[in-house]
């Protein structure tokens, strides 16, 4: 698979990785510990090198899935988790007192069965904790070695400049795709003057944007959040359908899929943008890598964006305002 520099002081990746979160958190039926193995090691067999975790996902498992997978292949890949909850849980708050930020990485070290953390994020800006303290505490761990890339996750252009100034930001993770384009209000053109990468997480809307749901489709599962998402509301679904038709007429016209449509759009975007779709099953794993391949003329981006333009997305992202802090 080709390989992409995050930013200017990120480390290089393959152009896809892998959102890990899926594995046993927050989308229906966990994988056992065996398959979820089998899988990231598929992934890395593909070409993938990047791979995205944090400790609320299980919490703390997914960390130690992770971490049993790639032990084999540490020097061979980029890992990533996430600080920031009390506890690990999002239901407790948020935590990225410096004394927590060091107490989490050296637990995360553990779990992950490493030495150093390749990009650790702040999973959510904490307005209780000055951002300069949090990127002095993560610089601290980035003399030690402990650490070797500062990323931010959510976070608008005050923290992320206040964040630079201290320790500089390699990454910017945010929810990014076709149905959801709000970094492009102003995010993105900070993270482009400030030499960030920038990863998108959910590039095919939690599964929407695959064109795999329809209105009569269930989230049945206890921990399947998506019920919970607005935007996946049966009456939402509907009413978003022109998104979907409009991406499948485009894969039609690619001889591909609508979720590569999706993911070769955003790395159409900016040479710094690596997506990480996250999947539990091969063929889907499969299908997403194959989308590095597909290539967009500027003709066809701009004919994308101008059918684009005529859609107004329906629903919100998460059902109440504290959401974003205790989903992905």
């Amino acid at each position: 698979m080709q390989k992409r520099k995050l930013g200017g002081s990120g480390p290089e990746v393959s152009a896809i990785g892998l959102g890990c979160m899926g594995l046993n958190h927050h989308r229906g039926p966990a994988l056992n510990n065996e398959d979820a193995v089998s899988l990231l090691r598929a992934a890395f067999d593909c070409g993938i090198t990047l791979f995205d975790t944090a400790e609320i996902y299980g919490p703390y498992t997914n960390e130690g899935i992770v971490g049993e997978a790639l032990e084999p292949i540490r020097d061979d890949v980029v890992i990533a988790t996430k600080f920031g909850f009390r506890d690990g849980r999002p239901g407790n708050g948020l935590d990225s007192r410096p004394q927590s930020i060091r107490r989490m990485v050296e637990a995360s070290l553990f779990r992950l069965k490493t030495d150093r953390i390749d990009i650790l994020y702040q999973h959510r800006v904490d307005p209780d904790v000055p951002m300069p303290d949090v990127a002095g505490a993560v610089r601290d761990l980035i003399e030690e070695g402990k650490v070797l890339h500062f990323g931010l996750s959510e976070a608008d252009d005050q923290s992320i400049r206040l964040a630079h100034a201290v320790q500089s930001v390699a990454v910017l993770q945010s929810e990014y795709s076709l149905w959801w384009r709000k970094p492009e209000d102003s995010v993105l053109s900070t993270v482009e003057e400030l030499s960030i990468g920038f990863v998108s997480y959910s590039p095919l809307g939690r599964g929407f944007l695959s064109g795999t749901m329809g209105e009569s489709t269930n989230f049945d599962a206890p921990n399947d959040q998506r019920k919970t998402n607005p935007y996946l509301a049966p009456a939402n679904r509907a009413a978003n359908q022109p998104i979907i038709d409009a991406i499948q007429s485009v894969a039609k016209e690619k001889n591909s899929t609508a979720a590569q449509i999706a993911i070769a759009w955003l790395l159409a975007r900016k040479p710094w943008i690596v997506p990480i779709p996250g999947t539990t099953k091969i063929h889907r794993l499969e299908e997403n890598v194959a989308a590095a391949a597909i290539e967009f003329s500027q003709e066809e981006m701009d004919k994308i964006d101008n059918v684009f333009s005529t859609i107004t997305p329906r629903g919100d992202r998460y059902a109440t305002a504290p959401r974003p802090q205790a989903q992905r």
